[in-house]
């Protein structure tokens, strides 16, 4: 296969050299059980307390705050079930409409169990509303959970100033930072944050590992029960070579925070390229962005056919989250923002990492306008029948 240009690193990242080279041991020489007396297996017990260093120092957290995870899925739901362990009593829980579906899911599983959830609404840049927040509060408010940045536009919500009205009626605060670790500043410690949840393979660590911070004090239950590992709070023998290059990639995503803004830089330029063509625009909030995503709408076409084009150039994008790539359902997040019909079905999603060179944002530029281009004219729809297809949606939805 030719040389890949890799613009999905929302979806996933390339696993960093450096924290292959720390991991290597970890699967050939030191095997040993880090729960083990002998030293053979208390070395690696030292090489796992160095990693959880490494990520409280990401974090800005105590060393004692981060448990180790399998993945951002096993953390929301660990964090989430945690929460309502801690004020059993309490059977309000508040999230918005473009969560995660490992945090969706689990609050749809939890009506079913009797609980009342809100979903807060978006607006058309994807921003959540405080004064929405704050009216859903209420004294049985076991937790809100929010995103720190949408995984699909990329939107920064306002979790400190979240956090601080959850905690004005004792509610938990949890906040889902899968996207955010390694590309924004985190400060636990002058935090309100409660529980977040990191992800090791969203920062060029393996895939099967991540972490979840959760504030000394807080009340915390296991979501899996068992041994002694992680004092108690996560049972189960310890992924040693993915914790160890969770804790590389840790350092190595603290070190290039200072290289942020190049990647801001070239995203900057793919979106002034994109925007170019015709009938183009960018979805979301253009301010408060992740500084690595664009989701850029093409009007009239399908967005699965802009990828299989993209694809035969060796370019890798997506047209929303990973995890529901597998549906022929439009993106909940894109739905949610109210887009029309005709942005709705052709956006994409790019999303850059350290490793994205100017070169590759060159490549995309070059082959983008022709590709759609190329597909507008296969389109059965012209601009006036594409605006008799958005009067057909709105009319369909209004009939429900």
């Amino acid at each position: 296969m030719s040389a890949v240009i890799y613009l999905d690193n929302n979806a996933t990242t390339k696993l960093d050299p450096e924290v292959l080279e720390a991991m290597l041991p970890y699967l050939t020489e030191y095997y040993g059980n880090p729960s083990s007396m002998h030293r053979f297996g208390g070395q690696v017990s030292k090489a796992l307390k160095h990693a959880r260093f490494q990520v409280a120092s990401l974090l800005g957290a105590e060393e004692s705050e981060i448990i180790f995870t399998s993945c951002g899925t096993e953390g929301n739901n660990t964090a989430i079930r945690a929460a309502l362990a801690a004020q059993p009593d309490r059977k309000h829980l508040i999230t918005t409409q473009v969560e995660h579906a490992c945090v969706l899911n689990l609050f749809k599983q939890l009506e079913k169990q009797g609980y009342t959830v809100t979903y807060l609404s978006v607006n058309r840049k994807g921003q959540v509303d405080l004064m929405e927040l704050e009216a859903a509060m209420t004294g049985n408010t076991a937790l809100v959970s929010m995103m720190y940045a949408n995984n699909e536009t990329g939107t920064v919500f306002p979790v400190e100033q979240a956090g601080a009205i959850a905690r004005e009626y004792g509610a938990t605060f949890h906040v889902d930072a899968v996207q955010v670790a390694g590309k924004l500043p985190l400060t636990m410690k002058t935090s309100v944050i409660d529980l977040m949840t990191i992800s090791g393979h969203k920062l060029h660590a393996p895939k099967g590992v991540g972490a979840l911070f959760v504030r000394r004090g807080f009340r915390f239950r296991p979501l899996l029960i068992g041994g002694h590992q992680e004092r108690g709070r996560r049972a189960g023998t310890e992924n040693v070579a993915g914790i160890i290059g969770l804790g590389k990639a840790a350092e190595l995503a603290q070190e290039h925070l200072a290289d942020v803004p190049q990647e801001k830089k070239l995203r900057d330029r793919l979106e002034k390229g994109l925007l170019a063509i015709a009938d183009t625009e960018i979805n979301g909030d253009r301010k408060n962005r992740l500084p690595n995503t664009t989701n850029i709408g093409f009007k009239y076409i399908e967005g699965e056919a802009i990828l299989l084009s993209l694809d035969q150039y060796g370019i890798c994008a997506s047209s929303g989250s990973a995890c529901t790539s597998g549906s022929l359902e439009p993106s909940h997040v894109l739905r949610a923002m109210g887009l029309p019909y005709t942005i709705l079905h052709g956006s994409i999603r790019f999303s850059l990492s350290r490793y994205t060179t100017e070169a590759d944002i060159d490549r995309v530029l070059e082959v983008m306008p022709g590709i759609v281009q190329r597909l507008r004219d296969l389109s059965p729809f012209n601009n006036d029948q594409a605006e008799w297809l958005q009067d057909r949606e709105e009319a369909v939805v209004g009939a429900r």
